[in-house]
């Protein structure tokens, strides 16, 4: 096991809440923990200079220091589609710095989480998506659910998605977002139904982030990390 690859049903889905969580948790379980945001659209502004908001967030809750360049390799400017964004800065996103920095980040560590931009085929450029970067790095997925209308659909599609390129599916997250969708339950049991598994955990609803300088970890992702790290 040398890491897993976040990736969601949408942009919006809780993606960076999860992978913050779930990397804190695996801390706490006495892991070297690194993280990674490869592709990241949208900055803020520090004393430092321009981030990503994600990819700092990731950061923070990793206990593996590393260079900001290897855990964000491609910082895009503008909070659009990776392509679009990649586009407006004149660059054309490549493998070759991601699998760099993940090996960097690899060595240094006792696994890598990984996180996506925005779902699994979100465009990375006019030919590739977000779907090719993680089969590039070769790691087990971790679907996040975002729990609100037509989350089915899109669920059932990105495992079929996954299943089509032979990606290893580590499990999956609910998160029932900023409002509870209404029978929440009932379609969390419907996806455990359809992908044969229940979740790793559920994120209860109204949590609007996380704050990866607190201790405890939230239960649900202490209960995914022992899941695991024991599988």
């Amino acid at each position: 096991m040398n890491g897993f690859f976040v990736t969601g049903t949408d942009t919006g889905v809780g993606k960076t809440l999860v992978a913050v969580a779930l990397t804190r948790a695996l801390v706490a379980r006495g892991l070297r923990v690194a993280v990674m945001k490869p592709v990241a659209a949208g900055t803020v502004s520090t004393a430092r200079g321009e981030f990503n908001d994600d990819a700092l967030e990731l950061l923070a809750a990793s206990n593996v220091k590393s260079p900001y360049e290897d855990v964000n390799p491609w910082l895009l400017k503008t909070p659009a589609s990776p392509h679009l964004a990649a586009r407006a800065d004149g660059v054309t996103i490549g493998h070759e710095r991601i699998a760099g920095a993940f090996t960097r980040l690899s060595a240094a560590s006792d696994l890598v989480l990984v996180e996506g931009a925005g779902g699994w085929h979100a465009p990375i450029s006019a030919t590739e998506t977000m779907a090719d970067i993680a089969q590039r790095l070769d790691l087990p997925v971790i679907l996040v659910v975002g729990m609100r209308l037509g989350c089915l659909n899109h669920a059932l599609l990105t495992r079929d998605a996954l299943r089509a390129r032979g990606m290893r599916f580590a499990g999956w997250f609910a998160n029932k977002l900023a409002t509870e969708m209404p029978l929440a339950d009932a379609n969390i049991d419907t996806l455990a139904s359809g992908f044969g598994v229940s979740p790793l955990g559920i994120v209860p609803a109204g949590i609007p982030g996380t704050d990866p300088r607190s201790a405890p970890p939230p239960t649900w992702a202490d209960e995914a990390a022992k899941k695991l790290v024991s599988a």
